[in-house]
């Protein structure tokens, strides 16, 4: 079904053709298959959900748990190597899990954290538990301890000391709404332990987490429950300093120009950071309103702490994913549009920073498989794979069911 978070539905009408358009220059790089997993999913979370494993393992790709057509949560796991372009299985995790987070550790491991489980009824019971998966021996292994408050949807991390930070979220507020969270915690996978650290100035949810410079952690937008079925969009932003005090330290940071939830944030090689698209916020701070999917692009300097507009996109787009590349550039993947949620984007285009005052953006060729809430990582030799995700829902669908897909392809410059 169509929705407008992670969790509730909406309809409206097409999205009309945004009011600046990217660079004219010739589209760049093309797509090609490259396998399909071992059962269709999607992926509603802010972070790309895949994590490309260290050499002594290939460099292969791996993705855990997700979600159905139905939103029931998933227990699998899946690699996919780069060489032979295709998935294989990988073990199970111990709890089916969806709206968790996946974070590589300094050691290899990769740490797979809260969520929901079970089908898509209320009232929702997020885990407290943790898995991590040890590519040496292609097992899962809860971790010693529980996260001290439940969640899901919320963000995680990994900060310069191998620690790995996670923040906010949503949990029951009652049986039938969820209360947005504002509290961190940090794991320690060297003790297998968590602590309570101190919590954000603003609760959110489905935020991306950008690393500055000197450890530090850049939260950025997100969203916020309202009501039933409600959520708004926030502009806040706030800065973690985890050697600020035995707890760490948030300071509030610039805001957003523009209100966004369902964006993606990626650090710049400038120490930069850019953020792109997002659902509709509304009214926007020049009093013009906005009732479809963000275009405009903003670009946060750390130095000062503000948000300033750049070069948009040629296109509005939500629920799509960002890959900074080694280049410098930023490859932006597909989306949908949120007054509709009925089909999923094959648009793909790339953000050069370095090409005048405010960058610009290039197309690429259109990926095979257009999708939103999929996967999406850089190979070590620069590909980027692009996996799962959903490609049609309402009206775009024959029964107005969603669609998803277990297609994967591979993009080269």
């Amino acid at each position: 079904m169509p929705r407008n978070s992670p969790l509730t539905a909406v309809a409206g009408p097409p999205a009309p053709a945004p009011a600046e358009v990217a660079s004219d220059l010739a589209a760049v790089g093309s797509w090609a298959p490259a396998g399909d997993l071992p059962q269709s999913g999607y992926f509603a979370l802010p972070d790309a959900s895949a994590v490309v494993l260290g050499e002594a393992y290939g460099h292969r790709v791996l993705i855990a748990g997700g979600e159905d057509a139905a939103r029931t949560a998933q227990k699998g796991a899946a690699l996919f190597d780069p060489v032979e372009k295709k998935w294989e299985p990988t073990g199970s995790l111990s709890v089916a899990r969806r709206l968790h987070s996946t974070t590589k550790l300094a050691d290899g491991r990769v740490l797979v954290v809260g969520g929901l489980t079970g089908p898509f009824t209320r009232p929702f019971a997020p885990l407290s538990s943790a898995e991590i998966y040890d590519p040496g021996t292609k097992t899962w292994k809860t971790t010693g301890g529980a996260l001290h408050e439940a969640r899901f949807s919320h963000s995680a991390i990994a900060l310069g000391d191998g620690r790995v930070l996670v923040t906010g979220g949503l949990a029951p507020r009652d049986a039938l709404t969820e209360l947005s969270l504002s509290s961190a915690e940090i794991y320690d996978p060297v003790k297998d332990e968590w602590t309570q650290v101190s919590s954000m100035h603003d609760a959110r949810s489905g935020h991306p987490t950008v690393a500055l410079d000197r450890g530090r952690v850049l939260v950025v937008g997100g969203m916020l429950s309202i009501g039933r079925g409600l959520y708004t969009a926030l502009a806040f932003c706030e800065v973690y300093d985890p050697a600020a005090g035995p707890n760490g330290t948030w300071t509030p940071a610039g805001s957003l120009q523009v209100a966004r939830k369902a964006h993606q944030a990626v650090r710049l090689g400038d120490g930069s950071v850019l953020v792109t698209g997002g659902d509709s916020t509304g009214a926007l701070h020049d009093w013009t309103y906005n009732a479809y999917s963000q275009w405009v692009t903003e670009r946060f300097n750390p130095a000062n702490g503000t948000w300033s507009e750049v070069e948009p996109m040629s296109v509005g787009r939500s629920h799509h994913r960002a890959v900074a590349l080694r280049s410098g550039k930023v490859l932006v993947i597909g989306g949908t549009e949120d007054a509709t949620f009925d089909v999923g984007y094959q648009n793909a285009e790339i953000y050069d920073p370095s090409v005048g005052p405010r960058g610009t953006w290039t197309s690429t060729g259109g990926m095979v498989t257009g999708r939103w809430a999929g996967v999406a990582a850089e190979l070590e030799d620069g590909r980027v794979l692009a996996a799962g995700g959903l490609i049609r829902s309402g009206a775009a669908s024959p029964d107005s069911a969603d669609v998803i897909t277990a297609a994967s392809e591979l993009f080269t410059a």
